[in-house]
């Protein structure tokens, strides 16, 4: 009966670890293409960010810690943390073991992220993406409820909405950025608006509140 526990609580953490990594990449993908247009402020939708980010590295650590528990399975620490070495399905199980050092490695950067320098966290960050990837596809190999139809439909949304907010993210998001941070392109050539002449004998200041007084006398 222990054995079965164990059993369940990999199987659901580990549904539970592949949900939140998904939902971690979906709304970074949101933030970054603007999509988001609520009230909060950035700080507190980049933290959401964070917090799902950090929760699927606890549900990866209770998949892991299900995984050694079990006396089916077999698995020891180096079956999780070597690549190959697992005796049950040793390839889909591979790639777990390469998404758990994405998945640390992305983590790590951005908790770092003030310390390091930029164009490193960002290069590393975008690791979210691959990890996505691998994540489903040790999910759809080496999980026991892969061909559960709920599980089945579930991957499907969410590849569905990764794989077209990441199309907007190359296409259309780029110059939606611009727009809303006011990098606007090239201005268009026009006619250029000669300055007033500066009479003799009245100084520059004195010919703006001449222009100024005109201004108003027309605006009455």
């Amino acid at each position: 009966m222990s054995s079965q526990v164990w059993w369940y609580v990999a199987r659901s953490s580990g549904i539970v670890a592949w949900g939140l990594i998904t939902a971690s990449v979906v709304w970074g993908l949101l933030l970054s293409t603007r999509l988001l247009k609520l009230r909060p402020s950035p700080r507190w939708l980049l933290d959401l960010h964070r917090y799902l980010g950090g929760l699927a590295v606890v549900f990866t650590g209770f998949h892991l810690a299900g995984l050694v528990a079990d006396s089916y399975t077999h698995f020891d620490l180096l079956s999780i943390l070597v690549p190959m070495a697992s005796e049950w399905r040793p390839g889909p199980v591979a790639w777990g073991v390469v998404g758990l050092y994405l998945l640390a490695a992305v983590e790590i950067t951005s908790l770092m992220m003030n310390r390091i320098p930029r164009r490193i966290w960002h290069g590393i960050h975008l690791l979210s993406y691959l990890l996505f990837w691998i994540a489903a596809i040790h999910g759809a190999t080496a999980g026991t409820d892969a061909a559960n139809r709920w599980y089945v439909w579930g991957s499907i949304l969410s590849i569905v909405i990764v794989l077209g907010l990441t199309l907007y993210r190359l296409v259309i998001g780029k110059r939606a950025v611009q727009r809303a941070t006011g990098q606007a392109g090239p201005r268009s050539p026009g006619r250029r608006v000669a300055p007033a002449p500066v009479r003799r004998g009245t100084s520059a200041a004195g010919s703006r509140r001449s222009a100024a007084a005109a201004y108003s006398t027309r605006r009455r």
